[in-house]
């Protein structure tokens, strides 16, 4: 097995922003098109996909050393499973109405490329501890993208964040911002700040 190759603050500067995995990695865009119509789901559907990203990397860091390369991706996929299940069960007990909107995809996260990815790049390669910073800076920054997005939208389709009414009574919503081609539009234009800030040209 490969020996550690990720110090803490690469883990935390990649997870933040040089391997940001909406805006740089472009990974996780089917959570990022479908639940960003408003800010509750999305910050929901981010603290999601951080809890199975951070258990699970700890677990597949934990039994890294046993794993045979022919079964590596079923025990990650069994390892992720396991946590989604325990997530969305959870959401379904405790937040009912939140678990009817975000509906499949909670438990789309299994597939999610994000969680997978990390457990092959690091937590298989890691001890816990780098892992588990990796799992929460990538967690929080998925989080912190969905919420920016989120936020866009709400805001120009209904003049609110969170359900507060932020825009003055006058303001007309453009109303094809909470619909799929908003949240084209806006994670286009956010993408293409990005690139315009680090001088990406393709």
């Amino acid at each position: 097995m490969a020996a550690n190759s990720m110090t803490a603050k690469q883990a935390v500067v990649g997870g933040l922003w040089t391997e940001v995995p909406v805006l740089r990695l472009v990974l996780g865009m089917c959570p990022t098109l479908a639940v960003t119509a408003s800010v509750k789901p999305a910050l929901t559907m981010g603290l999601s996909v951080l809890f199975v990203l951070f258990c699970s990397n700890i677990v597949v860091s934990l039994m890294r050393n046993l794993l045979k390369p022919h079964l590596r991706i079923l025990m990650f996929t069994l390892t992720i499973a396991t946590f989604v299940t325990i997530a969305d069960l959870f959401l379904k007990a405790f937040m009912p109405e939140m678990s009817e909107v975000l509906g499949p995809y909670v438990g789309l996260i299994i597939v999610n490329c994000i969680i997978i990815a990390r457990a092959e790049a690091c937590a298989s390669k890691n001890g816990i501890f780098i892992s588990a910073v990796d799992a929460i800076s990538m967690g929080v920054g998925f989080t912190i993208v969905l919420c920016l997005l989120a936020s866009v939208r709400e805001l120009i389709s209904a003049g609110t964040i969170f359900g507060v009414q932020i825009m003055w009574k006058s303001f007309v919503p453009w109303v094809a911002m909470s619909l799929p081609v908003g949240a084209f539009i806006t994670l286009g234009l956010m993408l293409g700040l990005v690139n315009l800030l680090t001088g990406k040209k393709s």
